[in-house]
């Protein structure tokens, strides 16, 4: 199972992204636990996850956060912009699988 935190100001924009996440995980036979949260929850959370995608909306934490996630050995980056406007679930899932098989072989 891959279990991808999504990450934004409050968790509430990215809910909807998780929702088309789980639909593409589920329609490629993918077992997913997918969560969002705010930021505020950041540092208690990554450590139970593979991966952590982050809203474009608080891209300018990403390196705070790939400070924190270090310490866990997990990878951070921000969604694609247009991807997350237009809640393209499956390519977001697709980013995410190919961060954590990067990170896998790092």
């Amino acid at each position: 199972m891959v279990k991808i935190l999504l990450c934004c100001s409050a968790g509430m924009s990215t809910s909807m992204v998780v929702q088309r996440m789980q639909k593409a995980a589920t329609q490629l036979g993918l077992e997913a636990k997918i969560d969002a949260v705010g930021m505020e929850e950041f540092s208690e959370k990554i450590a139970e996850y593979d991966c952590c995608l982050l809203g474009p909306q608080i891209k300018y934490k990403l390196a705070d956060f790939e400070r924190q996630a270090q310490e866990y050995h997990k990878p951070v980056t921000v969604i694609n912009t247009m991807d997350y406007g237009m809640l393209n679930g499956e390519k977001i899932l697709q980013s995410a699988l190919a961060l954590i098989d990067a990170n896998k072989g790092a």
